[in-house]
């Protein structure tokens, strides 16, 4: 019997280079498959995905072996590769960094649906408004000039 148990749930959220609307609403959903077969090959699996043409939300759980940062860095080197593929998102690029919190199990289901509305939830406020509430709720330090880098 293993010794090592683990629940490692995290929210992660990252955009588009310069925020570009490119991820439109037909490649939405097959994007979303294919994060979740990236992250299951690592040993992980994809609880939701959503987001809006510039921006994703995923809520993940990683082995406890895997890093967050080497995690994130797989999840968008394959699906940039394979978005190159994809007329509309021949020039796609992923911003530089990203957000990753963590999420307790508690708040797993809280957490699902704020992902899955994400379009009402965008109707109100903007994807800078939306990462600078996350970082203040999670208690993270930020400067505003790298804020979107």
């Amino acid at each position: 019997m293993a010794s090592t148990f683990t629940n490692l749930l995290f929210h992660l959220v990252f955009s588009t280079k310069d925020r570009a609307p490119l991820l439109t609403e037909g490649l939405q959903d097959r994007l979303y498959t294919y994060l979740g077969g990236i992250v299951r090959d690592e040993g992980g699996a994809l609880l939701s995905a959503g987001g809006m043409p510039d921006h994703v939300h995923l809520l993940t759980r990683f082995k406890a072996d895997t890093s967050v940062s080497e995690m994130v860095r797989r999840i968008k080197a394959n699906s940039s590769r394979w978005l190159h593929q994809e007329p509309a998102a021949r020039h796609f690029a992923w911003q530089t960094g990203y957000g990753a919190f963590s999420v307790s199990e508690s708040q797993r289901d809280s957490v699902k649906r704020y992902i899955q509305g994400q379009k009402e939830h965008h109707a109100r406020l903007s994807f800078r408004e939306e990462l600078i509430a996350l970082l203040e709720r999670h208690g993270i330090a930020y400067d505003e000039r790298y804020l979107l880098g």
